[in-house]
């Protein structure tokens, strides 16, 4: 597709691979909007990257409405829409909390497939969309301490496959990207820090990958694909 003049939305964009994503779709020309739950740290990656803020949380479904809504009459359409918000527990099964399960699914799972639905509702509407979930290679072989975290990428990769098939007689490409480890504060957050390594991925590369993926001509598309470092040891 043409990226110069399309209007993308970014989600869990402050930081991290979703900034990076956004920065590239600027960089391509895209009219982009980023989103997120934390304002202050969203205005500002919004006015470094070059791209539009709408604060808001996509696990909560008046804000999945309003923000891409609001992006819409804004625009006049939706061309992209890429589902990166999310979070990660890395805990054993005898420890995790019902409660963090809930939380986790309600941002994993539950707002992608909020932003996706109301998404999906315009690019009907206008007979094309791109919709890009970024899930992780967890969602492609579970591992300990991952009950959280893995399961809800399970569940993204599942309902990708969905969407997949029911959205693509309306010209529309959906896309499932399964980074594999990046250096971000990722890792840190859910508990598990990892030491800094040049070797490994950042997210530049994720958001290039994108970036390629995107621009195939829409008569075509790659349905799922992984990232991973050449050689991170």
């Amino acid at each position: 597709m043409e990226l110069k003049g399309a209007v993308a939305l970014v989600t869990g964009a402050s930081e991290g691979i979703g900034r990076a994503i956004a920065e590239a779709l600027v960089h391509e020309g895209a009219r982009v909007t980023i989103t997120g739950r934390r304002e202050k740290e969203l205005r500002a990656a919004a006015q470094e990257v070059g791209a539009e803020w709408f604060a808001g949380d996509v696990g909560v479904e008046a804000d999945a409405v309003r923000t891409v809504r609001t992006v819409i009459e804004r625009h006049g359409r939706l061309d992209i829409l890429v589902n990166n918000a999310g979070y990660g527990i890395f805990k054993p099964l005898v420890d995790t909390t019902l409660e963090e399960l809930e939380a986790m699914y309600r941002t994993n799972v539950f707002g992608p497939f909020l932003m996706a639905r109301e998404a999906a509702r315009q690019f009907i509407r206008q007979g094309s969309g791109e919709l890009i979930n970024i899930a992780s290679t967890s969602s492609l072989k579970g591992s300990a301490s991952r009950t959280a975290y893995g399961s809800s990428k399970f569940a993204l990769r599942g309902m990708t496959e969905c969407w997949r098939d029911e959205l693509r007689r309306h010209n529309v490409r959906v896309m499932l990207v399964n980074p594999s480890e990046v250096m971000t504060e990722f890792a840190a957050k859910a508990g598990s820090p990892r030491e800094a390594s040049d070797k490994k991925l950042r997210p530049k590369e994720i958001a290039d990958a994108i970036i390629g993926a995107l621009k195939i001509d829409s008569r075509g598309f790659v349905p799922e694909f992984s990232v991973f470092a050449t050689n991170p040891f």
